[in-house]
């Protein structure tokens, strides 16, 4: 999950999201994740829009996990308006949570759904005292990945290629896998199969580069789409909005 719009990560990026919303990022010290905050007024809604990624939550004193997502939700503030997160890298949250991507897709969990709940309940005592939850947030992360063995390197390699732009076949070929085996590894460290993870990554590609100024039609076909026509197509499917929508906001 990337906060409302859900845009690429970029580091140290602070964007402004809509009438009174305000969303920060920073890139973690944990390897590939991003630690953000988002503060919009109470009651309001954000659009979600797919990246691939899982997240680690703190929303109105909960802790939750954002599983990866395959369209666009709509989430609502918390009472307060603020809720801050650690957004991992594709492939990466699985192994820290113990939990494989495909069981949580298109899902928003308790994190004591996953975690035996006095584990849970020092974690939740811990985020509420803490001056700042991202950081805190953080600082899970980084003790969970202390006792944890890493992810799975290959498809670290397969999220880092299609994010590239790199065809399935030509990842699955130098990732020295077949077919049915990337597919499988792919449920699990990804949520979904690696075709529709490209298309998510591909979509979000085209989005920072219209983010940053670029034509629509130029930005389709850098990004990997035929043609303007085939974005549109793929904000319909993937994010629910059309583009110029999704810029206007």
């Amino acid at each position: 999950m990337t906060a409302p719009g859900k845009p690429i990560p970029f580091a140290d990026e602070i964007s402004v999201w809509g009438m009174g919303d305000r969303y920060e990022e920073r890139t973690s010290r944990f390897d590939g994740a991003i630690v953000w905050t988002l503060s919009v007024p109470e009651g309001a809604v954000h659009p979600v829009l797919p990246d691939g990624c899982m997240d680690l939550l703190w929303i109105g004193g909960r802790l939750l996990v954002a599983g990866p997502d395959t369209r666009a939700v709509t989430s609502s503030a918390p009472p307060g308006g603020q809720c801050a997160g650690i957004r991992f890298a594709p492939g990466t949250a699985p192994a820290l949570l113990g939990v494989a991507a495909h069981e949580l897709r298109d899902r928003r969990v308790e994190l004591a759904d996953l975690w035996p709940g006095g584990r849970v309940r020092v974690l939740t005592e811990q985020l509420a005292e803490a001056p700042d939850p991202a950081a805190a947030l953080e600082d899970v992360a980084l003790r969970l990945a202390a006792g944890t063995a890493p992810p799975d390197p290959l498809m670290r390699y397969v999220a880092d290629r299609l994010g590239a732009g790199w065809s399935v076949a030509d990842t699955a070929h130098r990732a020295g896998l077949g077919a049915r085996q990337l597919h499988r590894r792919s449920l699990a460290a990804f949520g979904y199969g690696p075709k529709t993870l490209a298309r998510v990554l591909r979509l979000q590609r085209a989005l920072a580069l219209t983010r940053s100024g670029t034509p629509y039609a130029e930005a389709a076909v850098e990004a990997g789409c035929t043609d303007q026509a085939h974005l549109a197509r793929e904000m319909r499917d993937l994010a629910g909005t059309t583009l110029t929508a999704y810029m206007a906001r």
